[in-house]
Parts: structure tokens; sequence; C-alpha cells
């Protein structure tokens, strides 16, 4: 498989990214893309070479290993990783539609220099919907390989020794797993960090709808401290015209103009 172009793929998505985006990306090409690039892949290579059974039964050593190995740990790893990078493309396909859909505004218009986006990258509107269903996503994807794999391997375990009897297996037969301490070491190791990057992920999703609720509130805010200020102007203005006026309709003004000057008298 070719992890480099999955590292360039999801490199265009990291600037896009929160920074507990970024630091998802580094988790999952640290510790698990290259874990299973230079150890994992050799522990599991000749998984099924090294099982043993104590039978000459023709067929019954494979049936066996395919009975307690129905998938092998590094092809549904594998899958994983595949899986939860697929979503990360949603946000640059958004991105690359936005920048078309530009492109496509001003050829229509050459004369304007009207954007129909500020910045086409920017997190806000259908991107940041995009965005959230892409961690959604990512977190279900991540859960739901953790299940299989707990199903398939009895809570991520890695006996030494199992007990066949699977047809043409005469009888109950013993099969020995090659190195199963570092097998299991490595299990652990991949289930940890899975785990790591679901609790980023859904760190992140509350990270970007708390910071958009907290938005709302001060666009809220402002609007309302607006329409106050113009309601107390709309209101001083009021009182300073009809301060002018007396009851019976007169201005003052015209009282003080009709009034005798005493002071010349």
């Amino acid at each position: 498989m070719d992890w480099k172009t999955l590292q360039g793929v999801l490199s265009g998505v990291n600037k896009y990214s929160t920074g507990f985006g970024r630091i998802w990306l580094s988790v999952v090409f640290i510790f698990r893309v290259l874990v299973y690039v230079v150890a994992a892949e050799k522990v599991w290579g000749d998984d099924q070479k090294d099982f043993d059974c104590n039978t000459k039964q023709p067929g019954c050593t494979n049936v066996c290993f395919d009975f307690f190995f129905p998938i092998s740990h590094i092809r549904l790893w594998a899958l994983q990783l595949i899986f939860i990078s697929t979503p990360s493309l949603l946000v640059v396909m958004h991105v690359a539609y936005r920048k078309d859909k530009e492109k496509k505004y001003h050829m229509k218009h050459p004369d304007t220099d009207t954007k129909l986006y500020e910045d086409a990258g920017r997190k806000h509107g259908g991107l940041w919907w995009t965005y959230l269903l892409s961690l959604f996503f990512k977190t279900v994807i991540e859960i739901a390989f953790l299940y299989i794999l707990h199903r398939i391997y009895d809570s991520f375990d890695m006996p030494r020794l199992v007990k066949c009897e699977v047809d043409p297996c005469p009888n109950v037969v013993d099969c020995y797993i090659a190195r199963p301490t570092e097998k299991r070491v490595f299990t652990y190791f991949m289930v940890g960090a899975s785990a790591l990057c679901i609790v980023i992920s859904i760190t992140e999703m509350i990270y970007l709808i708390f910071k958009r609720c907290f938005r709302c509130c001060m666009l809220h805010c402002r609007k309302r401290k607006s329409v106050l200020s113009e309601v107390k102007a709309d209101y001083h203005a009021h009182v300073l015209t009809h301060t002018n006026y007396l009851p019976n309709g007169k201005s003052l003004d015209y009282i003080h103009a009709s009034a005798p000057n005493l002071s010349a008298m």
C-alpha cells in the first residue's frame, strides 16, 4: 500500500484543520501508520506459517487458522486507516467546490471585484457542517472497527494456545500462535492509539460547537446593544423635540419672543 499518497492527501486537509485536527493527523501518522509499516506488518507477516497444530490431518491447520483469524490484524488496521482518512476528503472536496464556484463567477462577471467567499478554506456556512460531519464519521468508523476487533479477538487478547475442533480435524486439536506476547503488545498499542484519536475527534467536535455557540451569542449581544442604542437615540430626540413645546402647542421660542423685555424697561 502506498502510504505516501495517503499522507499527501491528508496533508492538504491539514491546512483547513484546527489545532486538534493537526494533533489527530500527527497521532495517525506517527503512532499508527509508522508503527504499522515499520513493525506491525513484520510481526504478522508469517502468522499463518508459524501457526502450529499438533496434527498431520490435511487441511486441519488451515481451517483452524481461518477459524481463529477470520481477518488479519494488519489488514483490518489497513482498512481502518483508509476508512478514517476518507471523511477528511469531504473537506478538501468542499473547498475545491468553493474555489471552482468563485472562478466561474469571476469568469461570468469579469468586471466585478466582489468575492463570493472571503476565504474559501474558512470554516463557516456549509464548510463548517462538512467539517463537523467528517469528524463525526471518523469517530463512528473508529468505534466500529474497535468493536469488530473486540468481537473477533475476544477483548483484544492473543492467547498462546487455542483448541480447535473444526472439521476436518479428527478431534480437539491444540494449536500454538507464533509470538503471542509481541502481538498482544502491538494490539494494545494500536487500540490505545485508536482510542486517543477518538478522544481528539470528540474534543474537536465539542470545541467547534462551543466556538459556534459563543460566536452566535456575541453576535446576538451586539445586535441587541445596537437596537438599544438606536431606541435610546430616538427617545432622546423625541424628548428634545417635545420639551420645546407647551401643552397648548405653542413653542417656548414663541413665548420668549412675545414676552416683554423687562431689562429694557
